[in-house]
């Protein structure tokens, strides 16, 4: 049964620029319909890179509530949404996310990890994932899914965040299998580090990593 409901508002600025998005929340069982905490520090990373996003073609997967894409896509990127086609709540809430912002025409489509081939996708530059590495029974289908857009996209980038929650989950064996190289990005260099952002208490005291993970070259770096 679904819960009680409402609108997030989050305002990125820095200097003279801001930028204020509202994000529907739904209080329920399913984890995507409402902001985590990795989201909000995934839009951070944008909005500090929101100068290079215009024409970039994004695609966010597992986009929940859809806050990294939304930015996105208000800061002039060609945004995609998906979250699994086995979650069709999710979906709409997704298009939900896109009209509150006036982006009625951003496209939401239903992509499920692991299940290649996937649908016909354009060109991409970059692919967005929040706290996608949630469970560690999903690793190898995200990376899956990952290396597939990757390859189809050599010189795109998967920009993720994640949270700590276990010293025993990594992602370093799949990485390896899949010829993918993670870079950690320490958050102080986006303004990311600290309790709250974006008017948001989300971010809190959990600990957040910030990464960019793409292919390895033929000599392996």
């Amino acid at each position: 049964m679904a819960g009680r409901s409402g609108v997030r508002r989050f305002r990125f600025a820095e200097g003279t620029a801001a930028l204020v998005l509202r994000i529907p929340e739904v209080a329920d069982s399913q984890y995507g319909l409402y902001v985590w905490p990795c989201a909000v520090v995934l839009a951070q990373f944008l909005w500090a890179h929101r100068d290079d996003l215009p024409g970039k073609r994004v695609l966010e997967v597992g986009a929940g509530a859809g806050l990294p894409g939304v930015l996105a896509a208000r800061c002039g990127a060609e945004v995609i949404l998906s979250d699994s086609e086995e979650l069709p709540r999710c979906l709409q809430h997704c298009r939900r996310s896109c009209r509150l912002n006036g982006l009625p025409h951003v496209p939401v489509l239903g992509l499920t990890w692991g299940r290649l081939p996937l649908l016909t996708l354009p060109p991409l530059d970059i692919i967005l994932g929040s706290d996608v590495f949630f469970d560690p029974k999903d690793f190898e289908d995200i990376l899956t899914t990952v290396y597939y857009l990757l390859e189809k996209n050599p010189h795109a980038q998967f920009w993720t965040t994640y949270q700590v929650r276990s010293a025993d989950w990594s992602i370093e064996a799949w990485l390896c299998k899949w010829k993918l190289k993670a870079t950690h990005i320490p958050l102080h260099l986006f303004s990311a580090d600290k309790e709250h952002l974006a008017g948001s208490s989300l971010p809190g005291r959990h600990t957040i990593e910030m990464m960019i993970i793409s292919l390895t070259t033929p000599d392996g770096t």
